[in-house]
């Protein structure tokens, strides 16, 4: 997910997206420990796509409040 799609994502939006991939996330780690996972370099991609959709919830919390 690129940080442009995030972009256009509303605070809701985020969190549900957020915690549909730490879920995702929480799967492949219960797969890598039991030697099942196919694709290793995907822990990773979660890892990065979950950083930048807190990120931007971040962004969205300290920012100005427009008058």
């Amino acid at each position: 997910m690129k940080m442009s799609e995030i972009k256009d994502l509303t605070e809701a939006e985020l969190a549900v997206k957020s915690h549909d991939l730490r879920q995702e996330l929480f799967g492949l780690r219960m797969k890598q420990a039991s030697s099942q996972l196919e694709q290793p370099a995907k822990l990773r991609l979660l890892r990065r796509d979950v950083a930048r959709l807190e990120t931007r919830r971040s962004q969205l919390r300290t920012a100005p409040k427009p008058a």
